[in-house]
């Protein structure tokens, strides 16, 4: 704990424990044993590619890959997906992602539905996916896909949606979009996890806080230099 805790910034809950912010775009919680992600968008590039753009599918398999890496870093019991899972219409990428979670027996994978999980129930109830439909309550967390409007004094609403990222260092080409994990009082919104998925630059309150992705590590941001 004392490693990781020098390693990621974290935000500490109301009972004090803390929501580790990892540079996977992931949040891990030490306290339930979990892992959560948002926005994985997983066949999209099927998606694109029926509508006549060609996208490799291989654009998913990094995405694989850090999941792969997150669950043998933490061993985490539950992987929570708050939402937008599989992008719309099923493709052949579904059956990829089955057989991807297939392979962890001891994990118990859990999706909050998002506006993109769209798939007919019959399809997410014959795979290991347990699918919730609404805000779930976990302890001292409420997870669900899109950021609740009224928040739980005490508790933090874990969800996503939103995609967010900041934008700094000039103008054009010269400007840098980096993803980040926004704070904000009972509230904390993941960046999207999936390689094919866009930014949408935040625009920030006093009281927000902003954790900048790098490749090597999170950074918090001060708003209010």
């Amino acid at each position: 704990m004392q490693e990781l805790k020098a390693q990621s910034p974290f935000i500490t809950t109301s009972i004090g424990s803390p929501l580790f912010l990892l540079k996977e775009k992931a949040a891990y919680c030490p306290e339930t044993n979990s892992i959560f992600i948002a926005d994985t968008h997983f066949g999209k590039a099927g998606h694109f590619r029926k509508a006549g753009i060609a996208v490799p599918e291989a654009v998913h398999l990094e995405d694989y890959k850090i999941i792969e890496r997150l669950i043998h870093t933490y061993r985490p019991t539950h992987f929570y997906f708050l939402g937008d899972l599989f992008h719309s219409a099923i493709n052949a990428q579904w059956i990829r992602l089955e057989e991807f979670l297939e392979g962890f027996e001891d994990i118990e994978f859990v999706l909050i539905k998002g506006n993109h999980d769209i798939l007919p129930m019959k399809i997410y109830q014959s795979s290991t996916i347990k699918v919730i439909n609404q805000p779930l309550e976990l302890e001292h967390l409420i997870l669900s896909h899109e950021p609740l409007v009224e928040t739980v004094e005490g508790k933090i609403n874990l969800c996503g949606h939103i995609h967010p990222g900041f934008s700094a260092g000039g103008t054009g080409a010269r400007k840098i979009k980096v993803p980040c994990f926004l704070y904000r009082p009972c509230q904390l919104i993941l960046p999207a996890f999936g390689k094919f998925t866009g930014l949408a630059i935040v625009q920030t309150k006093a009281s927000d806080r902003l954790y900048l992705v790098t490749n090597t590590k999170v950074i918090l941001f001060n708003l209010n230099p």
